[in-house]
């Protein structure tokens, strides 16, 4: 995605962070935070201090830079908030875990007005909130001159409540695949924003505020999940990470996908309709809906919200993803896809 110049509100030209300063920006910031459940110590002092109430801290990081994963002409900054949030929040619930707490360090021009800045802390405050999560703490920093994009890196922490991580390496032969959430709407929105339409306003939602299933996590784990990933790049491409990490094949059947994501009259169709595609290239590539991916012991009874949509089999030849027996690179090119998901460096 190319970086065109950011659009901002129009406002008083002292209301911008070099005028404010880092500590006027951080307490208006802290004032939209909310508050972690788990926070003896919240923001304010050098460090947080938190409970860890199951002796062991899951731990994640993702950045998000202007251009490449938002643009403030098509996202408010609250949705640029709950972005950041959600991108996070859905890698502790691939763990079998529950957020607790954010880190945020924020890198933006000078004159960026400080209420867009409190736009995205009210929007991490509202994603985390439902699951009794706040900001904790983080930083602030000037951007390089000559570069004028904002870049929020944001550390998520969380707890596992006693259960045992689900790791992407625990995939076994004759295990279920199943999934958990919405796929390609995301991918479905960047294609509307990109070509200017002004809808379907689900579609453009779903890629500004992401809904990953938060609750799904801990009890896949709790149903014995035997491997767990988000989907944050594509369905193809994040099934690859649990094949290579257990050394098998996901063999994902396409007729079950597509009833467990494409079965009722949507956006996706809608959309795909429109532009001559096929809406299951999102389905099986697109990235940023967060939904989860697991598989689980034969015979399990799957918990509210997962579906069977594949199985696991042994890795006679090397492990791999394919759709109904075709390899992934494969069954993507026949979708009109351009590979099997995002490409961070590209």
């Amino acid at each position: 995605m190319t970086r065109p110049r950011p659009l901002l509100p129009r406002e008083d030209p002292a209301d911008s962070v070099r005028v404010v300063g880092e500590f006027g920006v951080i307490a208006r910031v802290l004032a939209r935070s909310g508050t972690a459940r788990v926070a003896e110590v919240g923001a304010g002092d050098d460090a947080a201090v938190l409970r860890a109430p199951d002796g062991r801290v899951v731990a994640t990081t993702d950045v998000l830079v202007e251009g490449r994963h938002f643009r403030r002409d098509w996202s408010s900054a609250e949705d640029v908030g709950h972005k950041a949030a959600a991108a996070n929040l859905a890698d502790v619930t691939a763990m079998g875990g529950v957020a607790t707490a954010l880190l945020v360090g924020l890198a933006c021009p000078p004159d960026t007005p400080t209420a867009w800045l409190e736009g995205v802390a009210a929007g991490l405050a509202e994603e985390c909130a439902p699951l009794g999560a706040a900001v904790v703490g983080g930083d602030t920093v000037a951007c390089a001159p000559d570069s004028g994009a904002v870049v929020l890196s944001v550390t998520a922490l969380g707890d596992l409540g006693g259960r045992a991580p689900v790791l992407r390496s625990g995939a076994r032969p004759g295990d279920v695949l199943a999934l958990a959430g919405r796929l390609g709407w995301s991918a479905c929105g960047l294609a509307v924003l990109r070509r200017g339409f002004p809808g379907p306003l689900a579609a453009v939602a779903a890629h500004r505020r992401p809904t990953p299933p938060y609750a799904a996590g801990p009890a896949a784990a709790d149903a014995g999940a035997t491997a767990m990933c988000d989907v944050s790049d594509g369905l193809l491409a994040d099934a690859g990470h649990i094949a290579a990490e257990s050394g098998v094949v996901l063999d994902v059947d396409r007729a079950a996908l597509v009833r467990a994501t494409l079965e009722q009259p949507g956006p996706l169709q809608q959309v795909a309709a429109a532009l001559g595609g096929d809406p299951m290239a999102w389905v099986l590539t697109g990235g940023e809906d967060h939904a989860l991916l697991a598989t689980f012991p034969a015979g399990t009874d799957l918990p509210a919200g997962w579906t069977a949509v594949g199985t696991v089999r042994a890795a006679t030849a090397g492990p791999g993803v394919l759709v109904d027996g075709e390899p992934a690179e494969a069954a993507a090119a026949a979708v009109g896809a351009e590979g099997t998901g995002h490409v961070h460096f590209r």
